[in-house]
């Protein structure tokens, strides 16, 4: 079984606390960061077990950069070296020639001792990690990177709703996409109990949210429901029993399981979940938290094509 190798560390509570982003250099339209939008020359590197990772595949998708910015996959699991791209042959990423992700960390600072983290942009040319903050990351590729987007590409970030996007992306932050991990990772009862039920309060905020629109800003898909679908998608296979999140399972939560299922059959959600990466990761790779490295076999995931029942509600995917 893989060493684990988790991006954060346990405060003296017992709590969990996710590691601070140790690149980040923004890719801009004008080049005044020194880092020109171009396309072919960045590589964005992911793992599709990673949810963090995940919110970039689908925004490129979303916004058609396939040919703007090529897309390198690493190995679910990874070793005490971090990474690998034991995936593509010879172990080596075709684009950079990497064997590891942690290669372009130190190539970028020598120093570097943190973990090394999806999805990181690569600097094709030298090798060298551009960034590796990925809420920017997405936001970047939303507005930075317009010009190269495909004619009719959704405003996942538009100006007028961006108060409101960001309001809500805080709030999911905080209590969903890291508590769960806040909950899997606690070491003490009461750091776990904290976090369990911060998160399960937020997600029947949402519920009742999402009871009465379609989406979670304004009529149509935003950066919000990307960061939102990327742990509930996840939810069922992963974070009910590996983290402990078992207050409920998303199929047990009626509007949040229809959101998700809305969003997964939206065209450049579904396709680019892999159920296979998810559940090696998080079994294969957290040893204190899964000893056996037994990988679950369910859950049953037929339930994704059911219909939904969320087009009555206001609102279209992606607007004209």
């Amino acid at each position: 079984m893989a060493t684990a190798q988790f991006s954060g560390e346990t405060s003296g509570s017992g709590a969990w606390v996710r590691q601070s982003n140790r690149f980040t250099d923004r890719i801009t339209a004008d080049g005044s960061s020194g880092r020109p939008v171009a396309p072919g020359r960045y590589r964005l590197v992911v793992s599709l077990a990673c949810p963090w990772a995940h919110r970039s595949v689908i925004v490129r998708r979303l916004l058609g950069l396939e040919d703007a910015i090529s897309l390198g996959v690493v190995d679910p699991l990874r070793d005490e070296r971090g990474w690998r791209f034991t995936l593509d042959p010879e172990g080596r990423d075709p684009v950079t020639g990497l064997e590891f992700l942690s290669e372009a960390y130190l190539a970028t600072d020598p120093e570097f001792r943190g973990r090394y983290t999806v999805p990181a942009i690569i600097d094709v040319e030298s090798g060298q990690v551009v960034t590796n903050d990925y809420p920017q990351i997405t936001l970047d590729l939303s507005t930075e990177w317009a010009e190269l987007h495909r004619p009719d590409a959704p405003q996942l970030y538009p100006e007028h709703l961006r108060a409101e996007i960001d309001e809500v992306n805080a709030a999911v932050y905080a209590d969903v996409n890291n508590g769960v991990y806040r909950c899997g990772f606690a070491t003490s009862q009461q750091a776990y109990e904290e976090a369990f039920e911060a998160l399960f309060a937020r997600l029947d905020a949402l519920s009742d949210r999402l009871s009465r629109q379609r989406y979670l800003v304004g009529e149509h898909i935003t950066e919000a429901d990307v960061r939102l679908f990327t742990t509930l998608v996840r939810f069922d296979a992963v974070y009910h029993g590996h983290f402990k999140c078992n207050r409920h399972k998303l199929t047990e939560m009626p509007v949040l399981w229809a959101y998700a299922r809305d969003l997964f059959q939206t065209p450049g959600f579904g396709e680019t979940v892999d159920f296979d990466h998810i559940k090696r990761h998080y079994y294969g790779t957290h040893g204190q938290i899964n000893p056996t490295g037994i990988v679950p076999a369910g859950p049953d995931l037929s339930g994704w094509s059911t219909p939904h029942g969320r087009e009555a509600l206001p609102g279209t995917p992606f607007g004209r």
